[in-house]
Parts: structure tokens; C-alpha cells; sequence
């Protein structure tokens, strides 16, 4: 039986080969990003500086944060722990739940700021349809906003599980650390969006 688990889970394999093509997609949009560039350099730097790079730098970190936590999460359920040991206050007994919860909060924070940002620099006159770099913008980083949306819609899922659940299982665990593979995927991604746009003026 214990052998059995120590082959890789179908799960895993098939989830990495599908985030292989969802690295492919996310390709394609930095490829398209600095083809348009190339050609309409004034517009990116007359563009680049409506962007509020500290906020977005704060929005960043608070994401980066949450693939610490979510890999926290996993490590308690490789234990076994899918609750937390004595108070909410002591992080060290925390399990699966408690991460996972804080992971979710931190990734709600982003998708928060981010639609914070958008709504200002509509205001500014940077819209989808204004020009090359508002279509880029909000292309790159909305189709990167839908999958951090999915990630928050899988965390509630394996959270549903453990609560639902009479008790923790081997599948259980196998499922967390799937979702810390997207999870940490789409945090990947996001800095190579965060250099590109807003660094790289």
C-alpha cells in the first residue's frame, strides 16, 4: 500500500503537462507584448508612466508571500495535519486549513489591489480599447488575474474537502499539494509580468 503512494499521482503529472501549455499561452502574451512594443516605443514610455509601480510592488510581494504560505500548507498536509494544535495565535501548530485560509486571503488581496489599479487607470484615460498598450496591459495582466481567480476558486474547493471529510486522506493531501503547483505557477508568472511591465519601462 505504501508503495502504491510512492508513485507519482496521475493528478500531479497530468496538472504539470496542463500548466506545461499554460506556460506556452502565457509565451505567447509576452511575445505579442514586446513585438507591439518594439514597434510603438513612444507609446510605452508615455504609458508606463501612469503606472503606480510601488503599489504594484506591494500588491507583488503580498502574492509572492502567499506561495510561502501555501507551501506551508502543503507541508502540514504531508504530515497529516489538516487543523490547527492549540491556539489560532500559534503559528506552529497551524495545519492545512489555517495556510490554506491565509493563502486565499493574500491571493483576495491581490485580485483586490488589481482591480483597484484598473479602476484608477481607467480613470486616466487607459482603457482596453485606447490604444496598443492599454489593449497589452489589461490582456497580459487580466488573463494572469483569471487564473489567480481559479487558484482562489481551488483553494476553497480542497478546504471544502477537509471540512467535509470525516477524516484526512492520502487524496486529500495529493490534492493540496496539486493546487500549491498551480499556485506557485502562477506566482512564477506574475513576476515575469511584474519585471516586463513595470520594470522594464
Amino acid at each position: 500500500m505504501h508503495g502504491q503512494h510512492d508513485r507519482p499521482s496521475m493528478v500531479a503529472v497530468g496538472t504539470i503537462i496542463w500548466l506545461s501549455s499554460e506556460l506556452m499561452f502565457f509565451a505567447a502574451l509576452f511575445a505579442a507584448y514586446f513585438t507591439i512594443r518594439s514597434v510603438s516605443p513612444e507609446l510605452w514610455a508615455e504609458s508606463t508612466a501612469d503606472l503606480n509601480v510601488p503599489f504594484a510592488s506591494a500588491n507583488t510581494t503580498i502574492l509572492v508571500l502567499s506561495s510561502l504560505t501555501c507551501q506551508l500548507g502543503v507541508f502540514a498536509a504531508e504530515r497529516g495535519q489538516v487543523g490547527r494544535t492549540g491556539s489560532v495565535f500559534n503559528i506552529k501548530g497551524w495545519g492545512l486549513r489555517e495556510w490554506f485560509i491565509l493563502t486565499y486571503v493574500m491571493g483576495a488581496i491581490f485580485i483586490g489591489g488589481q482591480a483597484l489599479e484598473y479602476a484608477e487607470l481607467v480613470h486616466e484615460g487607459l482603457t482596453l480599447s485606447s490604444d496598443a498598450y492599454g489593449s497589452m496591459f489589461y490582456l497580459t495582466t487580466g488573463f494572469h488575474g483569471l487564473h489567480v481567480t481559479g487558484g482562489l476558486l481551488a483553494f476553497l474547493l480542497v478546504l471544502g474537502r477537509t471540512y467535509i471529510a470525516r477524516k484526512f486522506t492520502h487524496e486529500q493531501a495529493v490534492s493540496a499539494i496539486v493546487v500549491s503547483y498551480y499556485w506557485h505557477f502562477v506566482d512564477v508568472v506574475w513576476i515575469g509580468l511584474f519585471a516586463t511591465i513595470y520594470l522594464i519601462k
